[in-house]
């Protein structure tokens, strides 16, 4: 009696770790001194931190490259309607290079502890998106990072490509909080991503997501106050710009 008491203290002590919030760093860990976001220092910075998750964005240059940057403009800059080249030779904020998704993927791969929360920007016409879709999806098959990275967007024509096109098991969640867990799943996605105002709105819906098997990310949460209601919400996932104070809520 007393092993069959010990064990089951065990699995309940292994169930609550996993269902503990994780933090998802916002564009990488860029508060850190001499980064900024979407750099290949925020990526590595987040990685060193030991977060579940650095966020990034994916857009398409018009000659085709794939880079890790908000967007929409760069600079003066539209991406997505100027060439890679001229994009390159504008510094960042903090004096990096404007990083390629293949530099962001092999700096990945040096630690997969930290998974790859990659944000597919919208893109101009249908076509144009799922050609996107396309590559960002060979990029991280060729990596062979395909179990450590997952996908979001705010577009839902973007996660049903990825859900479609994507190799089994890909985990995808929609950003653009209009559409309830129920349809989410029946979409075929794995989770929802709804921004704070959202979910404060709709709080039943992390319960009704979970019911439905799937997960709750709430973004971007900053502020004490806002994170310490994700936490006691029950949110898997909070992406914020702050991943030592959500650290330090969760007892990190």
């Amino acid at each position: 009696m007393k092993n069959i008491i010990t064990f089951a203290a065990c699995l309940f002590a292994v169930s609550t770790v996993c269902a503990q919030t994780q933090v998802i760093a916002h564009r990488g860990f860029h508060a850190k001194q001499g980064s900024a976001n979407n750099t290949l220092s925020s990526l590595r910075n987040a990685q060193d931190l030991g977060v579940f998750g650095s966020e990034c964005d994916v857009n398409e240059t018009q000659d085709g490259v794939l880079v890790v940057i908000h967007g929409p403009m760069h600079g003066s800059y539209n991406i997505q309607h100027t060439d890679f080249a001229t994009l390159r030779a504008q510094a960042l904020g903090n004096g990096e290079s404007l990083p390629t998704f293949e530099e962001y993927l092999t700096q990945a791969e040096k630690n997969t502890a930290t998974k790859l929360i990659i944000e597919v920007k919208d893109h101009d016409t249908p076509e144009h998106e799922t050609r996107v879709v396309k590559k960002v999806l060979a990029a991280v098959k060729k990596h062979k990072l395909q179990k450590h990275v997952e996908y979001i967007a705010f577009r839902q024509f973007v996660c049903d490509r990825l859900v479609e096109l994507g190799p089994k098991g890909i985990k995808v969640a929609y950003l653009n909080g209009t559409l309830s867990p129920a349809y989410c799943k029946g979409l075929g996605y794995t989770g929802i991503d709804y921004h704070i105002g959202v979910m404060k709105n709709h709080p039943n819906w992390i319960k009704q997501a979970h019911d439905n098997g799937l997960t709750v990310n709430i973004w971007t949460v900053n502020d004490t106050e806002n994170l310490q209601w994700c936490i006691d919400n029950g949110a898997d996932y909070i992406t914020t710009d702050n991943p030592l104070e959500a650290n330090r809520l969760l007892g990190k």
